[in-house]
């Protein structure tokens, strides 16, 4: 509910502070005396697009503030939470546009966009006048209208979590179709690599032990000569015989020689072991670079082919053996693509008939809450003396989404026989006004904690047809909060607070402002919406008899 409304230095307003109460509150004053200013400024301060200037000529800047109380479980509070706002029972919202144009808005005192004031604004105030574009009167809202109506969540949720798995199937099918094409696309290059591959069969770490063992062949080829003939002048026909046969002529005649050769024969026994030593260590290195040169040919084949295959591949030759794993799986799941397809194309029609099936129950529950909708409106429209008219909701097919495949548009036919059409082209201004205010009773119940302003939708009707009118809005208010602007003394009179919006001119400067009246004064306001500017005392009268009635 709309608690307080603080206008500061906005047009021809300097400061007005109004007070609203539940119930129906009416705005009344002559025409130009200010009272669309009231609804410029409420709209400012819910973010809504308006006027470009509306700061008050002298002014450095123009404010606005209002106040609403916000009870348990109102849908305010959620937007408030996802926009990480203080929340509480009280919401204060603040804006202010400075001379040079710039705009700033908070929220219970914290900084907050545009953005967040009008996503507060649509669960907070509706505003219905003869040219209200937003609301009833816009055709996208309404099976949001119809929905709210029919105040079945669990149909419309069914519809949202099967479009959901619907979407989500045909996006994995299309994922998956589109990668069994683009492997189609490159399967014999597949089948050949994979075929290379496997043949050469590479292993990690492979290439380096042939780089070692490569290097080891190359270079046994190179010294194995001079290896050989060292290790033939350390045998019988080199070193070791001559040593052979030197001992063997001095052991001959070492008795002879009075133990002078024993030192001699001595050493030469340890160097025919140091010798014999050495002989067999070369004897091993001979051995050791023994090789096949076909073993070298083989191994230079097998390293070379390596090399090469991971340059064709671009990967390192430790990578071969990985790359082939995921070539292998890249043929696998084009192998087994069609059994995937066959699976993914079987959930899609899963998914279509579980969407089928919830939004066919939708539709059907639109279908017949749309024809209840049109009896409520039918009965409102009677007392309205719009009895003739009909009122019609019409439920199409089109294209499927979250919200079902249906398409909800009003229409209304305004004498039998004439033909039908959009709810804002086909009325004029006064049956508009009487189409809006009856189905706004018809979904009065779907309207709780929401401030409702009517600008004028009295305008172009009178007598009898206005009571109706101020009474559905005195129906409406009950248990709630509406505020009109009304030129109808019957409308006037239903009110349950009356303010009167009135110019005066001070220092030169025209100012606006709202004063509340008491009962007198409402007789009186009352009596010159009856009878004009003179005000006589049968007016009075007739005033008096529209406040008791």
């Amino acid at each position: 509910m709309l608690r307080t409304l603080d206008i500061r230095d906005i047009l021809i307003i300097d400061h007005l502070e109004l007070g609203f109460q539940p119930g129906l509150n009416v705005l009344t004053g002559e025409t130009g005396a200010g009272k669309s200013i009231l609804l410029d400024s409420l709209g400012f301060v819910l973010g809504w697009r308006g006027r470009a200037e509306l700061v008050r000529s002298g002014a450095k800047q123009g404010e606005v503030t209002a106040i609403f109380d916000l009870p348990e479980g109102h849908a305010a509070h959620a937007i408030l939470d996802e926009a990480g706002l203080p929340t509480g029972d009280e919401l204060i919202l603040r804006r202010v546009n400075r001379s040079d144009g710039r705009k700033t808005a908070w929220v219970n005192d914290r900084r907050c966009s545009g953005e967040v004031l009008r996503a507060l604004s649509e669960t907070l105030i509706e505003l219905h006048g003869q040219h209200d574009d937003r609301g009833l009167l816009d055709p996208k809202g309404h099976m949001a209208v119809l929905d709210a109506f029919l105040d079945k969540p669990t149909l419309h949720n069914a519809v949202l979590n099967a479009w959901k798995s619907l979407s989500a199937s045909r996006k994995t099918l299309g994922e998956l179709e589109a990668a069994i094409a683009a492997v189609r696309e490159e399967e014999d290059f597949l089948r050949h690599a994979v075929a290379e591959l496997d043949a050469l069969d590479p292993m990690p770490g492979e290439e380096a032990v042939l780089d070692v063992k490569r290097r080891k062949m190359q270079g046994a080829e190179k010294i194995r000569d001079d290896v050989a003939r060292a290790f033939s002048m350390l045998g019988f026909e080199g070193a070791e015989g001559v040593m052979s046969e030197a001992v063997r002529w001095l052991d001959g005649v070492a008795d002879k020689a009075d133990g002078q050769l024993d030192a001699p024969l001595a050493a030469l026994s340890r160097a025919m072991e140091e010798l014999g030593d050495a002989s067999a260590g070369v004897e091993q290195c001979l051995d050791n670079l023994e090789f096949n040169p076909a073993d070298l040919e083989a191994c230079e084949e097998r390293l070379f082919a390596i090399r090469a295959l991971a340059r064709k591949h671009n990967v390192t030759p430790d990578e071969l053996g990985s790359f082939a794993i995921e070539l292998r799986q890249r043929l696998e799941a084009l192998d087994a693509g069609d059994a995937q397809l066959g699976e993914a194309r079987a959930a899609v029609r899963a998914a279509e008939a579980s969407y089928e099936s919830a939004a066919q129950d939708l539709s059907e529950a639109r279908g017949a809450a749309a024809m209840r909708l049109d009896a409520a409106v039918t009965r409102e429209l009677a007392p309205l003396k719009m009895d003739r008219a009909v009122f019609t909701t019409e439920v199409s097919e089109t294209a499927a989404s979250g919200a079902g495949r249906d398409a909800v548009a009003f229409t209304v036919a305004t004498n039998p026989g004439a033909p039908s059409g959009p709810l804002n082209k086909i009325a004029s201004g006064g049956e508009l006004s009487r189409f809006l205010l009856a189905l706004k009773v018809c979904l009065s119940d779907e309207s709780q904690g929401i401030t409702m302003i009517f600008d004028e939708i009295d305008r172009g009707v009178g007598g009898a047809t206005a009571d109706a009118v101020g009474r559905r809005l005195a129906s409406l208010a009950d248990g709630g909060q509406v505020l009109v602007v009304t030129h109808s003394p019957q409308v006037a009179a239903l009110g349950g607070h009356h303010w009167r919006v009135e110019k005066r001119v001070e220092n030169d400067a025209t100012l606006s402002t709202v004063v509340p009246l008491d009962e007198d004064e409402r007789i009186d306001e009352i009596a010159r919406m009856i009878s004009g500017d003179t005000i006589s005392d049968e007016a009075r009268g007739a005033a008096r008899s529209l406040l008791v009635g």
